[in-house]
């Protein structure tokens, strides 16, 4: 964090600062990182008191302490030698101190703000656009999916006062959570990715997801920039939404910023990319799955209006060898079997498009496989969303589908239901099994995709069996 004297972060939280028994004064500048957790502390580091749904982050102040924090941010004064500021909510404490964080960096005149936000991809987009932008100058993006009231603060804390970029991911836990975030970072660019059935069931439907997402550029001012998904109708509508200039991205001829000529395999997609300004090249793209090209996109459009130059794009698209841990992550190769390990977020999107790039990556006379698991927060639309996931996987010609868990067994329901097959899908009811299944079952060359929602904690199966065939 940049260096702030306690009052300052005392006056940027509206709380009230306590440094009796503390070496420190009001005066005092501390600039160390800030942590929720306190076995991250570190001498000069600041601790927030989360409280959490299983303990409470006070409890593990003391340790804080004596892991050489310099500050605590609490919810009630602790009887411990260091300062502390009172708050009555350190979550919006948080939020509070970044958002000033943020705005005094930005006042030094070379800081750029960039939002991303979508029901898929904004992991994948996020680490796409940091790979492009520290090419050309310092940029903090989140670590991991750090997108929420608590993570996209904590991205927003690392900047510091040669920071050039920051990408903040934006995620949404319901109506108003992303206008929360953008109203605390203030983003130059808002990336909107997508609109679909991912958390549908606790929105309330599509439209209210759509309403969510429209948070990301409701705001943005007419001299910052809206970069919309131009094949995604949700999406496009929110251009009546902003008044900020809009690029848009997509594969259909009402992008600016487009892909043509795509060509996918188990290696990832070649594609060649074209940009607002005319210029294009060819992109060696090495994440896997087609439907990724897409979030290159964003990333690219974004880029550009940042004044980064297409060989920097491409330069930076073409590092990235994964989408993220766990998210299309190819594991294996011993005896030619591929694990693709996509477990950690699973929406009706999602999973369709995971099984057409197990499909379309399959090696002539080789097998396909997909372990497949739940698709959770879908609401009264998880029936029919998981009847439709088996039948495409049939209609796709998978050559094996192992369901996992008694909330996926519609989808191998669906597979018999459909009767073109003779045993090529197998229901089981934990992870274990499934190991023991695939274990004994999977032949060389095989190419394994492993997807379900992170609750149903298929990326440890995913790991498991990229370790057995390592």
């Amino acid at each position: 964090m940049i260096g702030l004297s306690l009052a300052e972060i005392a006056d940027a939280v509206s709380g009230v600062l306590h440094t009796g028994g503390s070496a420190l004064t009001a005066d005092s500048v501390v600039s160390g990182p800030v942590h929720t957790d306190s076995r991250n502390i570190e001498a000069g580091a600041i601790f927030v008191a989360k409280p959490g749904e299983v303990t409470d982050g006070h409890l593990f102040a003391p340790q804080a302490v004596d892991r050489g924090a310099s500050l605590l941010i609490v919810e009630r004064h602790l009887d411990l030698p260091v300062a502390q500021v009172v708050v009555p909510d350190v979550v919006v404490a948080l939020g509070a101190l970044a958002a000033d964080v943020v705005t005094r960096v930005r006042a030094l005149g070379r800081l750029k703000v960039v939002g991303v936000t979508g029901s898929n991809g904004k992991t994948t987009t996020k680490n796409l656009l940091g790979a492009v932008l520290e090419r050309v100058g310092p940029t903090v993006a989140a670590r991991g999916s750090f997108n929420n009231w608590v993570g996209a603060p904590m991205t927003m804390l690392e900047v510091t006062d040669d920071t050039r970029f920051l990408v903040v991911e934006m995620g949404a836990s319901g109506s108003g959570s992303i206008l929360r975030l953008v109203r605390l970072a203030r983003p130059d660019i808002g990336i909107v990715l997508s609109v679909g059935l991912a958390h549908a069931g606790e929105f309330g439907g599509i439209e209210a997801t759509a309403d969510t997402k429209a948070e990301m550029v409701t705001e943005l001012l007419g001299t910052d920039v809206a970069v919309l998904n131009a094949d995604d109708p949700r999406v496009a509508g929110m251009a009546a939404k902003t008044r900020a200039d809009i690029v848009w991205f997509g594969q259909g001829p009402t992008a600016t910023v487009r892909a043509s000529d795509l060509h996918a395999s188990a290696s990832g997609t070649t594609f060649v990319l074209q940009l607002a300004s005319g210029e294009s090249r060819t992109v060696s793209f090495r994440v896997l799955g087609e439907h990724h090209v897409m979030n290159a996109l964003a990333a690219a459009a974004a880029a550009e209006r940042l004044g980064v130059g297409i060989d920097d794009i491409v330069a930076g698209l073409e590092s990235v060898a994964r989408a993220e841990r766990w998210r299309m992550e190819v594991l294996g190769g011993r005896d030619g079997v591929t694990i693709i390990n996509d477990a950690y977020n699973a929406s009706p999107d999602s999973m369709s498009a995971a099984l057409k790039t197990l499909a379309q990556i399959r090696e002539p006379g080789m097998r396909t496989v997909a372990v497949l698991g739940e698709m959770a927060e879908l609401g009264e639309l998880a029936g029919e969303e998981h009847d439709r996931i088996g039948l495409l996987a049939v209609r796709l010609n998978i050559s094996q589908i192992v369901v996992v868990g008694t909330a996926a067994r519609r989808m191998h329901i669906s597979t018999i239901n459909e009767g073109s097959w003779d045993g090529e899908s197998t229901f089981v009811d934990t992870a274990d099994a499934a190991f023991e299944l695939l274990r004994d079952s999977l032949q060389p060359g095989d190419t394994v995709l492993v997807k379900s929602s992170k609750s149903a904690g298929l990326r440890f199966l995913g790991d498991r069996l990229g370790d057995l065939f390592s």
